[in-house]
């Protein structure tokens, strides 16, 4: 009898550990999603703002957005922008964590220091020498593809047409974004057997198909966790598409989420209208993520 109520308090023992954590996102978490839901459905202005009461709507602001053309076009922008480089990023950072595994420790650790740099270096640092690398006049990327052969490409302005201004903002992204995931992968990479892959081998198994019969089942986890995230990042990527426009232009045409949201908030003093579009966009990372979430969850329970 006494074995067993000790086993139940060492089972509640991590329960009663995770309070304090949990306390502390409720707080830190709640409280800011309880003030943004509750403005979504005011009309707060900047009259609000100096103290006047903020009359309830309900839902008249997300039935407005739901009428208003201009929302969905950014949010279509904004899902294709977050899926096409969270692709390109998870499969590029894979391939340099297989580069790591494979070379030796000298090239390895130059490369993951090249890495390092490449992440740890601040956001607005790393945009002021990537925008002067586009620059029309003086940027480097024009004077490189200038010497190709049958290519003109003289002062030719990446940031004035959306095309070319969000291929910019997607190199940019991926390039940060790399060296997460090529650190996450070779980690997954160091749990898989050098015997497994050894015997593959002598079974006459090549490179690829060690790749997809053993090390991608392996390191699944890994990359669905990755990937996930980085779907919630690309989606709210913010800074570098202001710091892009800043330096091009600032038309809507230019908009993702981010800036769409900061543009209702802070510029138009329509803070009701932007608790809106955050609140949808938290629907909508949770819509784009869930297959992901599920996937794990059945993991857990296997």
């Amino acid at each position: 009898m006494t074995a067993t109520v000790d086993r139940r308090r060492t089972n509640r023992a991590p329960y009663l550990l995770l309070i304090p954590a949990v306390g502390i996102l409720l707080v830190g978490m709640g409280y800011p999603l309880i003030w943004q839901v509750v403005t979504s459905l005011q009309e707060y202005g900047l009259k609000q703002q100096f103290g006047q009461p903020a009359p309830f709507v309900l839902f008249d602001n997300y039935v407005e957005l739901a009428t208003d053309a201009q929302f969905w076009t950014v949010v279509a922008k904004s899902i294709a922008f977050c899926l096409v480089t969270a692709v390109i990023t998870l499969a590029v950072g894979v391939l340099f964590a297989l580069l790591m595994n494979a070379v030796g420790r000298a090239p390895r650790i130059i490369l993951q220091i090249a890495l390092l740099l490449a992440w740890s270096m601040p956001v607005v640092a790393a945009m002021t020498v990537w925008i002067w690398l586009f620059d029309r006049r003086r940027g480097a990327v024009n004077y490189l593809l200038d010497m190709i052969p049958g290519v003109d490409i003289n002062r030719f302005n990446w940031l004035e047409t959306p095309t070319t201004f969000f291929i910019v903002a997607s190199v940019i992204v991926i390039w940060m974004s790399v060296p997460f995931v090529a650190f996450s992968s070779f980690a997954g990479l160091t749990q898989v057997s050098d015997e497994v892959l050894e015997a593959a081998a002598l079974d006459g198994a090549n490179g690829r198909q060690r790749f997809f019969g053993i090390i991608l089942p392996m390191i699944k986890p890994v990359i669905a966790i990755v990937f996930l995230l980085q779907i919630i990042w690309d989606l709210r990527v913010f800074t570098q598409i202001t710091m892009l426009q800043d330096a091009g232009s600032k038309s809507s045409e230019f908009d993702l989420l981010g800036t769409y949201i900061y543009k209702l908030g802070t510029k138009s003093q329509d803070f009701g209208m932007a608790s809106a579009v955050s609140i949808l966009v938290l629907a909508i990372t949770i819509l784009l993520s869930w297959f992901y979430i599920r996937s794990l969850l059945k993991e857990d329970e296997s």
